[in-house]
């Protein structure tokens, strides 16, 4: 039974998250403010945390700059606009997928699945596969490393395996479909950000944020293709 932690400070949304995923199995530990949910996921060190963006103390986005450091599990957090999405995307705060409220409560339990089997993942599951370099990035595929000019990044789970996604398949066009489905274990909805968001926060940390791309190129209206240029 996977343990998590939920932040969330409005009453009736934190009964119903806790009465709807106790139903699917999950042992939840609610705590209602942003100082409380410190100390709950310092302290039980869960599997996974569901993190409201905005809380009483102070917010999520301060949450998890103060746990990150000795906390490296999955972490997904509830916005309640695109704005408040966009925003947490452009922070490397750690955070490995976000929802934007009002939401299906499948959709939750299928993204917080697929964070579960993610962390669990192990990179032997696929046939001894080789380290990938290209131009100056390098990523050490066994110990999950990833450098560029010889400065290793600091990569969430949910970006490393988005890179490894992508890379292992150089100059081949990859739909937001497929990324969806492999990365978030769902059917893509068109009018989900979720993979435009990851891409976006990826690209920050390869130093790769204005067109053209090195690394990871945008194929307009179809999705993403991975390769350098000099």
């Amino acid at each position: 039974m996977a343990e998590l932690v939920l932040v969330e400070d409005d009453e009736r949304m934190g009964k119903l998250l806790c009465f709807f995923l106790e139903g699917k199995g999950f042992r939840v530990h609610w705590e209602k403010n942003g100082p409380m949910g410190v100390s709950a996921i310092q302290t039980r060190e869960p599997d996974l945390v569901i993190l409201d963006l905005m809380l009483p103390g102070f917010d999520g986005m301060e949450v998890c700059r103060r746990v990150r450091p000795g906390y490296s599990g999955p972490i997904l957090m509830l916005t309640a606009s695109q704005a408040d999405a966009n925003e947490v995307g452009a922070l490397n705060l750690g955070i490995d997928d976000y929802l934007t409220k009002p939401f299906r409560k499948q959709v939750l339990e299928a993204r917080l699945r697929a964070l579960l089997r993610r962390a669990a993942a192990t990179p032997n599951k696929e046939p001894a596969p080789s380290d990938i370099v290209v131009g100056d990035l390098t990523m050490v595929v066994g110990r999950r490393e990833v450098t560029l000019a010889g400065t290793r990044l600091n990569l969430t789970n949910a970006e490393y395996e988005l890179l490894w996604f992508l890379a292992r398949r150089p100059g081949q066009l990859i739909t937001r479909e497929e990324i969806y489905a492999a990365l978030i274990g769902a059917q893509y909805q068109h009018f989900d950000r979720a993979v435009d968001m990851r891409i976006s926060a990826l690209r920050k940390k390869l130093d790769d944020t204005r067109a053209p791309y090195r690394f990871i190129k945008t194929v307009r209206g179809k999705g993403y293709l991975f390769g350098s240029t000099p």
